[in-house]
């Protein structure tokens, strides 16, 4: 078992999953957790890297680092995917093999698997069919570093494991329209409907394709499940298993913000992507590893007033937390320690001017989940 004072560095703590890990590292109680920004540290210059390692001597690294984001930044930033991947996860590896690092988690993405591979995609099904073209770059970064820890742990009996998740969802993704996971990239598309007003809103494709999708937390979990395991398997599988359709997406998240924007698709094949991807998680669950999270579970709705109020509110999926006379922030950080769901609404009665907002609010979430 990992010791709660093990040094780790955790690259790319800012990001939708490196902020997510850093977050449950501390739920856990690992107290000696190393980051660095990378205005002091850019992970692309191999002697900053080296350097830093060899003076902090992690006995982990963990590597969340990495540019991504949608189809169209794929397309224009080709070159900047393929070199900005390949050379900060190239500085990392190699530089844990020098300073002896035995320890070390390669967090890659399931664009990796071919465009057409059989569902649900197993790790053997890596290059043996053509990749998608929209992510190319980025897929052949990712390889590339899976083959270079896989090569690690052949020829100096290093453990260096690489971890592959579906398609992520969670608090801090950058949340644009050109640079984001698709979830993200839809709910701000939809929010920026609303918010204008607009008429009508387009979204690239037919919608028809599927994607799985899986909360971030889901993946950190299991990266400090794997840090205590002693692997035989180089690459492995993370999925929750739940997959729907885009266009099922997009009109769940335009249900809970209430858009009546007109939604359409412009029906552009060659934008849809790989047609289906859900990853097939076998082997990740012969190690006694299983999914935490489910998605249509994941709603709660936490009310915090400054004083007590009447309720009678019975559903499982409501909280009240008296908080006394807080600002927003502090009310939204308490909710946060409380929440078991993972997709927290929070209200601040300044929004609701109505003197029984609670119970306005309260039956228009209830709504909505039954």
């Amino acid at each position: 078992m990992l010791k709660k004072d093990t040094k780790i560095f955790l690259a790319g703590h800012k990001g939708l999953l490196g902020s997510s890990l850093l977050r449950i590292l501390k739920k856990h109680n690992f107290k000696n957790v190393i980051t660095v920004d990378k205005k002091k540290v850019d992970l692309r210059n191999q002697s900053k890297v080296f350097n830093f390692l060899k003076f902090h001597k992690p006995q982990i690294v963990i590597n969340c680092a990495g540019k991504v984001g949608g189809i169209k930044a794929n397309i224009l930033k080709s070159g900047e995917f393929i070199y900005d991947n390949l050379s900060m996860q190239t500085n990392l590896i190699h530089g844990s093999y020098l300073n002896n690092i035995k320890k070390f988690i390669f967090m890659g993405s399931s664009c990796i698997y071919p465009k057409f591979a059989k569902q649900p995609i197993k790790e053997k099904y890596l290059l043996d069919s053509p990749l998608e073209k929209t992510n190319e770059s980025y897929a052949i970064a990712k390889i590339a570093g899976l083959k270079l820890c896989e090569s690690y742990n052949k020829q100096y009996n290093t453990n260096y494991l690489c971890i592959m998740p579906s398609n992520l969802y969670g608090p801090n993704d950058s949340y644009d329209e050109q640079n984001s996971h698709f979830f993200a990239a839809i709910i701000k598309k939809l929010y920026n409907a609303k918010k204008n007003n607009l008429k009508k809103v387009v979204f690239w494709g037919t919608g028809k394709v599927k994607r799985e999708i899986t909360y971030v937390d889901e993946v950190s979990e299991a990266c400090l499940f794997f840090l205590e395991q002693k692997t035989k398997h180089s690459l492995i599988n993370i999925g929750s298993g739940y997959e729907k359709t885009i266009k099922s997406f997009v009109k769940f998240i335009a249900t809970k913000l209430r858009v009546k924007s007109k939604i359409m698709f412009n029906n552009d094949r060659f934008l849809d992507g790989t047609p289906k991807k859900i990853v097939d998680t076998t082997i990740a669950r012969s190690y006694g590893w299983k999914p935490q999270y489910n998605f249509d579970k994941s709603f709660e709705i936490i009310i915090v007033p400054n004083n007590k109020f009447e309720h009678s509110y019975t559903s499982k999926i409501v909280k009240v937390i008296e908080s006394g006379k807080v600002g927003p922030a502090k009310k939204r950080d308490l909710a946060a320690k409380v929440a078991n769901g993972y997709l927290l609404v929070f209200l601040d009665d300044d929004s609701f001017p109505a003197k029984n907002y609670l119970e306005i609010s309260f039956n228009l979430f209830k709504k909505d989940k039954e």
